[in-house]
């Protein structure tokens, strides 16, 4: 039987578009509650602008309520149920009592409408989710100990875990989240069922399952959730690159392994976000994720050195494909995949800075190869030192100060974040007689390489050294660019001009 609570316990602030909405389905004859997270997060006080209800309506019954009611609605999810709408500045789902399970093999959930709400909550993922607000009259609804397992972080389900997580594997995820989200522990018995039923999370779709991790990855808590998915072995379905690093002995020896290194640089990452406006506003998932995974080369890179030492040559490059590898199965944006991969690639670039030092041409490639990720890889740097070595992590820590500060100094008399060769295309084709085609793209590539080496030059400076590098190509390069241009349309050679 569900336990019925009287909330003038609790301080909820409803907003009367709230409780507007609760009274029209109420005139109508219909049940309303308020269900699920926004319920949650009235006891953690917090304030949801997304607004989930549950009601006995059917889909057809709760539009003739809403349609005059809501600034604009859609039907989008009417076969799972579920009217979507907005409403001065929310958006709002309502969705019938029902049950939903996954067949064996199949993503899709089979929906069945339910009769009453102890119904609804019982199938609904966790307890803290599993409470509701009946509408108008603000009566809290907690049949499986909600409330209770919020003051204690705990994470259960409303009946036993294995017949949630077989309704919808994705829950496995979702606890996993939360963890990562609220700072909860996930009760044993939940745990033990994650361990057992891992392997189910394979018939959900990628696109589900990613939407899950980046909520884990933006976390307060991140390091939680990826720890429970490692431990219960779902990570060796969704990140095994991640299981594989506890494999591994980091070279240093100052940790446990490299999966606890690569927890701790996501953390530390994490703590180096900025403000909203700052140059890496936080939650930022493409430096978390490239924090994480910065390191998964390292497995298949381990070499054993004479003399007992450990090396991971080139684990930046392979770890850099590996993480695209995994970005795309997860069905990852291409613009988000490159971000991420290209931190991973460049995150030991500038390991040697503070023994060797950098010539000014160093300092602009490396500005130059990060783009628009400078800001991300400043801080992915300088996460990735986790030594216990105090005088290291000073050293280095002041070695990446300097070079910080040379960038500044050179972005103050060098257009750093837009490196272009002193000529354009069309100057390079006017000044050597060419057309376009491959001979130009080599002659701008030069004066790039020219750029990055000495800086800014004059235009008569870059002519000079064009022509001297014009005269030094083989007599095929010159023939070559003296052939016919090719139209690109149309596949043929576009006439001599007259």
């Amino acid at each position: 039987m569900a336990q019925v609570l009287d909330s003038s316990s609790v301080n909820f602030q409803m907003d009367p578009v709230v409780l507007d909405l609760g009274q029209r389905f109420v005139d109508a004859g219909f049940e309303l509650s308020l269900v699920g997270g926004p319920v949650r997060d009235l006891f953690l006080g917090r304030v949801s602008p997304d607004l989930d209800f549950t009601t006995d309506a059917t889909p057809d019954q709760t539009l003739s309520i809403i349609k005059r009611w809501a600034d604009n609605f859609w039907e989008i999810g009417r076969a799972f149920g579920t009217i979507g709408m907005k409403k001065s500045g929310f958006q709002i789902e309502i969705t019938t009592y029902r049950a939903e399970a996954y067949d064996t093999d199949s993503r899709k959930p089979a929906v069945a409408f339910g009769s009453s709400l102890l119904e609804d909550l019982l199938r609904r993922d966790f307890t803290i989710n599993a409470m509701a607000l009946r509408l108008p009259s603000l009566e809290l609804v907690d049949p499986f100990g909600g409330v209770r397992d919020l003051h204690a972080s705990v994470l259960a389900t409303p009946g036993a875990p294995e017949a949630s997580f077989s309704d919808d594997p994705l829950r496995m995820m979702r606890a996993a989240r939360f963890a990562a989200q609220l700072g909860v522990a996930v009760h044993d018995d939940v745990r033990l069922a994650m361990s057992g039923m891992a392997e189910r999370i394979k018939i959900i779709s990628a696109e589900r399952v990613r939407e899950e991790l980046v909520k884990l990855i933006n976390g307060a808590h991140p390091r939680a959730g990826i720890d429970l998915l490692v431990d219960t072995g779902l990570a060796e379905f969704v990140l095994p690159e991640v299981s594989a690093l506890r494999l591994e002995a980091d070279e240093h020896h100052r940790h446990k392994d490299v999966y606890q290194h690569s927890l701790q640089v996501l953390e530390q990452a994490a703590s180096l976000e900025t403000g909203p406006d700052g140059p890496v506003p936080g939650p930022d998932f493409v430096l978390r994720f490239a924090a994480l995974m910065h390191d998964v080369g390292k497995p298949a890179t381990r070499r054993f050195e004479p003399g007992g030492a450990v090396s991971f040559r080139h684990h930046d490059m392979v770890g850099s494909k590996l993480t695209a590898k995994r970005m795309k199965a997860l069905r990852f944006d291409n613009d988000t995949i490159k971000a991420v991969a290209r931190l991973v690639e460049l995150h030991m670039r500038f390991y040697g800075y503070g023994d060797a030092g950098w010539t000014d041409s160093a300092v602009r490639r490396y500005v130059a190869d990060a783009g628009p990720l400078l800001e991300r890889l400043h801080r992915l740097t300088r996460s990735d030192v986790t030594t216990r070595n105090q005088r290291k992590a000073e050293r280095l820590s002041f070695a990446y100060d300097d070079l910080e500060q040379r960038i500044e100094v050179l972005a103050e008399q060098e257009s750093l974040n837009a490196i272009r060769p002193d000529l354009d295309g069309a100057q390079i084709m006017a000044l050597l007689g060419l057309k376009p085609g491959p001979v130009v793209g080599r002659a701008y590539k030069f004066l790039l390489e020219e750029r990055m080496e000495s800086g800014p030059l004059s235009q008569e400076e870059a002519e000079s050294k064009l022509l001297a590098w014009w005269s030094g190509q083989p007599e095929s390069a010159i023939e070559l660019s003296s052939e016919p241009a090719v139209d690109a349309k149309t596949g043929t050679a576009e006439p001599e001009e007259s």
